[in-house]
Parts: structure tokens; C-alpha cells; sequence
């Protein structure tokens, strides 16, 4: 027999003083209620009631035994209320991991739309440009751009985001303006230490080449990148969520705009299926539907 069940139906019949009336409230026969009851005692060595054909009491050990297993199933009746809650309604902290470069009005936009929507979940969201252990570090959930997620995780495809090579004005004046991905050996890149773009393809009317970028300065950190640009060090490769805006500006200008370079696709990154809170799933429909 289950065990906690047991407990519950000893409680039941403390309470309402008889068997009978035990089993009509659990909805079970009163030969099982009894059963259950017996089932106490034989487990734990002693009798828990004293019986008659018209009164039940409690023993003196069934008197402490009430009382402790009563608190500890309003301690198990708490939780499973709790977690209920949190399973119907999305609510609790959601720790979050994504990349640096996800700064941006763009995502800002996302987030403060959930937030209004489902107020009761507070994301906890660490930018940063390093691959996160979701167990070990305790994250529900990670943000990542690759073209090769994790097969040992879950992965749900969000959007693409296209990286685009720009420069500042005035260091293109200086340097010239590459029209084709052969100009590019005159200048040197910015480039990022988190990933590999050491050597990229360029895919544009005339066909795709192979160009091997020259680093004239390595950084982890996108906003570094977009500082050093600006100040007309050389070019770079930028999501397209980061320059849209100093494009618009006129602050940077697209580099060979006829020419795409690589886009990677963001998955949604999470350790299990089955068991999903309410405040992933929603987290992860949202993005979906706002970056899809």
C-alpha cells in the first residue's frame, strides 16, 4: 500500500471519528479505509487506535503519530499547491542566459511586452558571451546563435539573425569602400574571442568567395566592438539587431551591402521536455511569436 496515502486516510479518520465517515469523505470502502489503518500500524509497531463497536480514540502513541503526520502532510499539501500554482499560472523567477549582443532595443521591446503580459515572472537575464551550463549554473533557460545547437539538449528555432560587416564614414573615406569581398585584404577586423570568424564566406551576385578577415583588435564584448568601429579603428561584423539603428543614424555604413555574410539561426535552449514550467513555455511561445 502507499504509504502516504495511509497517512492521509488515518488523518481522514481521526478527524471525523469513524471509519464510516472517514471512507464516505475519500470516497473509498470503509474494509479499505481500515485496511489503510492497519497498514500504519503493522509498519510502525504500534496500535494508533483504540476500537469499539461505537467509540475510536487514540492510543497515546497514536496521539503523537496524528499529530506530527498532520503537519508534515499540511507541509506536502503546501507544496503541491505552490507548484500547482506555479504549473497553471506562469509566476517565480525565470533565469535566463542569452548573448551579450542581445542588448538591444529589439529584445528590450520582447521582454517589457512579457513582462506586461505574465507580471508575476521576474527574469533574471545574464548577457554574456560564454557557453553556460544550464544544470550545473541552475538556469531555466538559454538564448544561444549557432548553426550547430547541442544534440545532447532541446532546442526550439526562433529567427535568424543576420550579421552584417560595417564601417564608420569617415574611416571609409580614409581607407576606401571595398565593392567587391576581394577589396576587403585592405583592411583589418574587429574581431569577436566567442566565436570563430576568422575566415567567412560572402555570397552575392557574382558568386560566393572566401575571405580571410585580418584582425587588427580581439574583444568579447559587442558593445567594445561597436565603440571601436565608431572610432574608426577598422570593420566588423554585427548582428543586424545591434547596427540597425547606427545605419539608420548614419553613424556606421553597410560594408559590400550587396554581398550576405552568415546568419545563425537563436534557438531557445532548455534541458527538459516534459517536465516544463508554465513560466518556460510561455517565455519561449512569446519569443517565438515576436521574433518569428
Amino acid at each position: 500500500m502507499d504509504a502516504l496515502t495511509s497517512l492521509r486516510v488515518f488523518r481522514e479518520v481521526v478527524e471525523a471519528g469513524s471509519f464510516v465517515k472517514a471512507a464516505e469523505r475519500l470516497d473509498i470502502s470503509t474494509a479499505m479505509t481500515s485496511k489503510h489503518v492497519a497498514n500504519l500500524e503493522r509498519q510502525l509497531g504500534v496500535r494508533l487506535l483504540n476500537r469499539t463497536t461505537r467509540h475510536l480514540s487514540l492510543t497515546e502513541a497514536g496521539s503523537v503519530y496524528f499529530e506530527q503526520c498532520s503537519e508534515a502532510l499540511d507541509i506536502l499539501e503546501a507544496a503541491e499547491a505552490a507548484v500547482g500554482a506555479q504549473t497553471a499560472h506562469p509566476q517565480g523567477v525565470l533565469k535566463v542566459t542569452a548573448p551579450g549582443w542581445f542588448a538591444t532595443r529589439k529584445f528590450a521591446d520582447i521582454l517589457v511586452a512579457y513582462c506586461e503580459r505574465y507580471p508575476e515572472v521576474l527574469i533574471d537575464l545574464r548577457l554574456e558571451n560564454r557557453f553556460v551550463d544550464l544544470v550545473e549554473e541552475g538556469y531555466d533557460l538559454a538564448l544561444r546563435a549557432t548553426s550547430e545547437p547541442s544534440p545532447s539538449l532541446i532546442v526550439r528555432p526562433l529567427c535568424k539573425v543576420p550579421f552584417i560587416l560595417t564601417g564608420e564614414p569617415a574611416y571609409l573615406e580614409r581607407k576606401g569602400t571595398p565593392r567587391r569581398p576581394d577589396d576587403l585584404d585592405r583592411h583589418r577586423v574587429i574581431l569577436p574571442t566567442y566565436t570563430n570568424i576568422e575566415t567567412v564566406e560572402l555570397s552575392g551576385p557574382d558568386g560566393t568567395f572566401t575571405v580571410k578577415n585580418q584582425a587588427v583588435f580581439k574583444t568579447n564584448d559587442t558593445s567594445m566592438s561597436l565603440q571601436l568601429v565608431r572610432a574608426g579603428l577598422g570593420l566588423a561584423y554585427f548582428p543586424e539587431w545591434i547596427v540597425a539603428p547606427e545605419l539608420a543614424a548614419g553613424h556606421l555604413v553597410r560594408v559590400l551591402p550587396d554581398y550576405a555574410a552568415f546568419a545563425p539561426s537563436v534557438y531557445a535552449v532548455y534541458t527538459s521536455r516534459k517536465y516544463m514550467t508554465t513560466k518556460v513555455r510561455t517565455f519561449i511561445d512569446f519569443l517565438s511569436e515576436s521574433l518569428g
